[in-house]
C-alpha cells in the first residue's frame, strides 16, 4: 500500500515504525532533522514541507496514494491536511487530533475524514482498561470486549503461584490462555511444560470474567473504583471525563488556580483540590492512601515522578503515569511505577489499522511495538483451515470467535473457515499471516 505519513514527531514516529516493513511510506514534515532520523531508521522517501500545500503534497505522491495520514501536534493542520488530501486523490483520510474537541464533530458526520483518533481520548481508555484489570502491564480489548489481552509481570513475590512453576501447575484461570512468555528481550511460544520465571512477562488472552481472576492473583485487588488524577490539563481532564462515565470516583489534585477552577466548573462529579502532588502534608490529610490507584497526567515527567514516588510512600498500591516523553519509561519502571501509558502510542494503534486487509477487524500494538495483536477472518481457502490453531508459523492464537461464541483453544483444536482468530504475532509475519489465513 502507499501511504504518505504527514508529520515525523513522536505519533508519526511510531506510525511509520510499524508501517515501513511492509508498505511504501512517505513521510512529510517541515524539520529537516526529524525527517532524517526516521529516514536513517526506515526504508522510506522524505518531503520536507507543510502538508496544508497542495505542492507538498503533489511531490510527496499523495496523488496516487491509498492512505493519507495527517498525524502532526497541530489539529488544524491535519483537519487542513485532509482535506486537500480528499480534493487530491481517492486515498483514505485518517487525523490524529491531540484533544476530544473535533471527536464529537467526526461522529456526527460533520467533519469529511475516515477517521479521526483523538490522542486524549485513546490514552484515557487505556488508563480506564488498566483500571479495570489491576495487577496488568497493559489491557487491550478485542471482539466487543470478549476477549481481553494482558500483560503480566511476572515477580516472585507477587506471583508465588505462577513464577518457577510449569504452565500445567498453575491453577490458571478457566477461560485464559497464556500466548507468549517474553524473557529477556525474546518471545517463547510457551507449552503446558514451560516454567515461567521471575522477571518474565506473560501475555495473556482471557474473557472478562477470567481476566479479573487473573488481576486477583497478581494482586488480590478487584477493578478499581476510586481513583487520585493529578493534573487537569486537556489529558487529564480526558482521562476525569472517561472515568466519571465508566462510575469511577475521581479526586483531581491540580496546581495551577485557573485549570483547578475550570476542572472543578467542567466536572460536576468530581472532587478538585487546588494543590500539589509533591505535599505529604496534603497527602497525608486527604488520605490519598484510600485511593485505588493514582494517575499522573501533567506534562513533566519529572514531577509526575516526584509525585508518583510520594504517592508510593504513602501508601498507594497502583501507580500509573502519562507519559510525555517515551524514553523515560525505563526510569517510570525501575522506581518502582506500575504502570506507564504512552500516549503515542495509543494514537499510532488506531491510525495504522486503515493499513490492514479488510479480514482484519482489529489490530494492538504491545512492547514498545514489538509485537502485534490481530483479530482477522480465516478465509475458507485458507491453508490453515482445518488444521490445528499452533500450526500456524509465526503467530500464537489466543482465541477464536466462532458463530458469534468466543472460546479459548488448546493447542488440539483446529481453525474453521469463517473463524475470527485473535493472535499474537511480530510485525515483520503480519503481511504473510493475512496472506495465508
Amino acid at each position: 500500500m502507499r501511504v504518505v505519513v504527514v508529520g515525523a514527531g513522536q505519533v508519526g514516529h511510531t506510525v511509520v515504525k510499524s508501517l515501513a516493513e511492509a508498505h511504501e511510506c512517505t513521510v512529510i514534515d517541515v524539520d529537516e532533522a526529524r525527517l532524517q532520523a526516521v529516514s536513517h531508521a526506515y526504508d522510506v522517501r522524505i518531503t520536507r514541507g507543510s502538508g496544508t500545500r497542495r505542492e507538498t503534497l503533489l511531490e510527496a505522491g499523495a496523488a496516487d496514494a491509498e492512505l493519507v495520514l495527517a498525524c502532526t501536534s497541530r489539529d488544524e493542520v491535519n483537519l487542513v491536511t485532509a482535506m486537500l488530501a480528499r480534493r487530491l486523490s481517492s486515498a483514505r483520510t485518517v487525523v490524529r487530533a491531540t484533544g476530544t474537541e473535533y471527536l464529537e464533530a467526526w461522529r456526527a458526520g460533520d467533519l469529511d475524514v475516515d477517521l479521526l483518533v483523538s490522542t486524549a481520548f485513546e490514552t484515557a481508555s487505556a488508563v480506564e482498561r488498566v483500571l479495570h484489570v489491576p495487577g496488568a502491564r497493559h489491557v487491550d480489548l478485542f471482539a466487543r470486549g470478549e476477549v481481553v489481552v494482558l500483560g503480566i509481570d511476572v515477580r516472585e513475590a507477587k506471583s508465588p503461584w505462577l513464577a518457577g512453576r510449569p504452565l500445567r501447575e498453575a491453577g490458571l484461570p478457566a477461560a485464559s490462555r497464556v500466548v507468549a512468555v517474553v524473557r529477556d528481550g525474546n518471545w517463547i511460544r510457551p507449552t503446558a511444560h514451560e516454567v515461567v520465571r521471575p522477571g518474565d512477562e506473560a501475555i495473556v488472552m482471557a474473557s472478562p470474567a477470567a481476566a479479573r481472576a487473573w488481576s486477583r492473583l497478581v494482586t488480590g485487588a478487584d477493578p478499581v473504583d476510586d481513583v487520585a488524577l493529578f493534573g487537569a490539563g486537556r489529558m487529564g481532564t480526558a482521562i476525569a471525563r472517561v472515568l466519571l462515565d465508566r462510575g469511577v470516583s475521581v479526586r483531581i489534585v491540580e496546581p495551577d488556580a485557573a485549570r483547578a477552577r475550570a476542572a472543578a466548573d467542567a466536572l460536576d462529579r468530581a472532587r478538585v483540590f487546588h494543590a500539589t502532588g509533591l505535599d505529604p502534608a496534603f497527602l497525608h490529610r486527604e488520605r490519598i492512601d484510600t485511593a485505588g490507584a493514582a494517575v499522573f497526567a501533567g506534562k513533566d515527567d519529572s514531577r509526575n515522578l516526584h509525585a508518583a514516588v510520594l504517592a508510593k510512600l504513602h501508601g498507594v498500591g497502583l501507580t500509573m503515569t502519562v507519559l510525555d516523553d517515551p524514553a523515560a519509561a525505563e526510569v517510570f519502571e525501575a522506581v518502582g511505577v506500575d504502570v506507564t501509558i504512552d500516549p503515542g502510542d495509543e494514537t499510532a494503534e488506531k491510525m495504522a489499522r486503515f493499513t490492514f486487509d479488510e479480514r482484519t477487524h482489529q489490530m494492538a500494538m504491545l512492547e514498545d511495538d514489538r509485537f502485534e495483536v490481530l483479530d482477522i477472518a480465516v478465509r475458507p481457502g485458507s491453508r490453515f483451515a482445518h488444521g490445528p490453531v499452533d500450526a500456524l508459523p509465526g503467530a500464537a492464537v489466543g482465541a477464536i470467535v466462532r458463530d458469534g461464541a468466543v472460546f479459548f483453544p488448546d493447542g488440539k483444536d483446529e481453525l474453521r473457515p469463517g473463524d475470527r482468530a485473535v493472535l499474537l504475532t511480530e510485525p515483520e509475519h503480519v503481511p504473510a499471516i493475512e496472506r495465508d489465513l
